[in-house]
């Protein structure tokens, strides 16, 4: 992930009188954030964040994935690249082939908008398809009211979410100059208090989870365990959302099977350009691919420290309707 580039005088000098006025706080991993619109944002994507909000216009067919970090967000780029582009690329010569699902499936905040604040983003293939990390009340409005594009969100058991994304930012430090990381415990205590990069995490979940009640036309609110015990499912699931369902002659032939094959975690893991190479200049390829494994959070955490989430779930997300009795069974 890289910085922002240096702006002209007045956007800084804009970004730096607003930074005067927020609450700031270092991440467990050392990194500087503001708590922004009621998000904690790492200060080196305020910027960005400032332009997207700014000058970012969906177009009715652009397609966003939005998602925690570390929450199935490389699995979900590349199904949802293979679904888009199906008719493109022969399953045999996809591009996920020969590249890391974080270069065909762009992030907004941490690629488009990091280098220029009104990237031209008029020319891309259509349907355009971006990701974010954001929460929903701090995309620009068009999202939701100005057009008809659509979201794919997927959520994960926060536990295992935490350890995958601690495990990632531990090999990956973004700010290689920033404090040493937290020790783990420090680390958890801050999660559980919302105060860690695009949280609080319930807030992010919850956002997209009534929006998806609220225009289940307009916004795919999926669970990475559902997904992972029923892929092909959520495969047809994810195209008829899009409103590009899987002929009956491609059901035939196998595609759903062939995408979620080719998707699968073991399948990206082992090829070759997701073991060596980086993404933007310092975070390893093979660093999205660790375990994706659900249940992992028990290799890393206490009993306790489940228990304290498991309070701070049912204290903050009970009532939703949202299903997450599942994460803390044997």
């Amino acid at each position: 992930m890289e910085k922002p580039a240096e702006l002209p005088k007045d956007e800084t000098t804009e970004e730096e009188s607003l930074l005067q006025t927020l609450q700031q706080q270092n991440n467990w991993d050392g990194v500087p954030m503001c708590l922004y619109q009621g998000i904690w944002c790492p200060i080196f994507l305020l910027r960005p964040l400032l332009s997207l909000q700014k000058n970012f216009k969906p177009h009715d067919t652009s397609i966003l994935l939005a998602s925690l970090p570390k929450a199935g967000t490389t699995w979900l780029k590349a199904l949802l690249f293979a679904i888009v582009n199906r008719d493109r690329f022969p399953i045999d010569q996809s591009p996920l082939l020969t590249t890391n699902p974080h270069k065909l499936v762009l992030s907004l905040e941490c690629y488009y908008y990091v280098d220029q604040v009104n990237p031209d983003l008029e020319n891309l293939p259509q349907p355009r398809v971006f990701s974010t990390h954001l929460p929903l009340n701090v995309l620009p409005p068009g999202f939701m009211i100005n057009s008809t594009s659509k979201i794919v969100y997927v959520s994960r058991n926060p536990l295992d979410q935490f350890i995958s994304e601690r495990e990632f930012l531990l090999k990956n430090r973004l700010l290689p100059d920033c404090e040493p990381p937290l020790p783990l415990d420090q680390a958890f205590d801050m999660f559980c208090e919302g105060v860690h990069a695009f949280g609080p995490f319930w807030e992010h979940i919850l956002g997209y989870w009534r929006a998806s009640l609220e225009n289940p036309d307009r916004v795919l609110f999926l669970q990475y365990e559902d997904m992972k015990r029923d892929t092909v499912s959520h495969v047809r699931k994810i195209a008829e959302f899009l409103g590009l369902p899987f002929s009956d002659e491609e059901e035939k032939r196998g595609m759903v099977g062939e995408i979620s094959q080719l998707c699968s975690f073991e399948k990206l893991k082992n090829l070759e350009t997701n073991k060596t190479g980086v993404l933007h200049g310092n975070v390893a390829n093979s660093s999205f691919f660790r375990k994706g494994e659900i249940g992992d959070w028990r290799n890393h955490l206490s009993p306790d420290m489940a228990e304290r989430m498991k309070e701070v779930i049912d204290a903050k997300m009970s009532g939703s309707g949202l299903k997450l009795d599942n994460y803390f069974k044997s």
